[in-house]
C-alpha cells in the first residue's frame, strides 16, 4: 500500500518529523519575532551558514517554514528570509468566535477607536524589531499571523486575511484592529503606515512612509 493510499502523504510525514538539528533551527525561527536569513540562524545556533541554509531549506520543503526575498536593496544574490508556518486550527469555530466578538464590539465602538487601541495592545505582545529594515519586521509578523504579505518598495500587499469574512461584515472593527496592530509595530521605528482595506476584492494594501517623510495620504 502506498503512503497516499494509507492516508498519509510523504510531505506530511516529513513535516511531522524534522531531524534534531532541523528542530533546533525551527525552534530558532519560532523564537524570533522577525524573519531570519541563514546567516542570522547560523549566528544564533553557532553553526556554519551552509549548515543553517541546508536545514532551513529542508524545513521549507517540508512545509514547516516559508521562504521570501528580503526587500532591502543589495548587490549580488537577494537575501532569502525564513519564517515558520503556523499550526492548523479549527477554522469554523474560530470564525464563529470572531464574528460574535466583532459584532459585539461594532455595536459599542462606532468610531473604531477602541478597535485601534485593541490592535495596539496586540502589537505589544510582540518583541520590538531587531532588523534594521522596519518593513521586514512588520512583514514577518504579518506573515506569521497568516496575511501572506508581499512587499514591493514601500507597499505591502496583504494577499490573505485570517479574519476576512468578519472583516467584510465588520470592517470598522476588524480592519481597525489590524490598523492599530501595524501602526504600533512600526511606531518605535518612526515609520508611518496607511492601511487601505479591500483595495481589491481579496487584497488589502499597506503603504509605508519612513521617518521624516510626509504623512501618507
Amino acid at each position: 500500500m502506498s503512503p497516499e493510499q494509507n492516508g498519509h502523504r510523504p510531505e506530511q510525514h516529513r513535516a511531522a518529523s524534522p531531524s534534531a538539528a532541523g528542530r533546533q533551527v525551527l525552534d530558532g525561527l519560532h523564537a524570533a519575532n522577525a524573519p531570519l536569513d541563514a546567516a542570522a540562524v547560523a549566528e544564533r545556533l553557532g553553526v556554519h551558514v551552509t549548515t543553517a541554509r541546508f536545514h532551513l531549506d529542508r524545513l521549507a520543503d517540508a512545509g514547516l517554514a516559508r521562504r521570501r526575498t528580503g526587500s532591502e536593496p543589495r548587490r549580488g544574490r537577494p537575501r532569502i528570509l525564513y519564517t515558520p508556518t503556523g499550526p492548523e486550527r479549527d477554522e469554523e469555530s474560530r470564525e464563529q468566535l470572531i464574528h460574535v466578538l466583532a459584532g459585539a464590539l461594532a455595536a459599542e465602538d462606532t468610531a473604531g477607536t477602541e478597535s485601534v487601541d485593541a490592535g495596539r495592545r496586540w502589537a505589544d505582545s510582540f518583541e520590538p524589531f531587531t532588523d534594521a529594515d522596519p518593513a521586514s519586521g512588520v512583514v514577518g509578523v504579518l506573515d506569521r499571523l497568516g496575511f501572506d504579505p508581499d512587499i514591493h518598495e514601500r507597499q505591502i500587499r496583504l494577499r490573505a486575511c485570517p479574519f476576512r469574512d468578519a472583516a467584510r461584515e465588520h470592517p470598522q472593527v476588524v480592519c481597525a484592529v489590524h490598523r492599530g496592530l501595524i501602526e504600533q509595530l512600526l511606531e518605535p521605528t518612526g515609520t508611518r503606515a496607511r492601511l487601505v482595506p479591500f483595495a481589491e476584492p481579496d487584497l488589502c494594501l499597506v503603504t509605508l512612509e519612513p521617518a521624516g517623510a510626509a504623512a501618507p495620504r
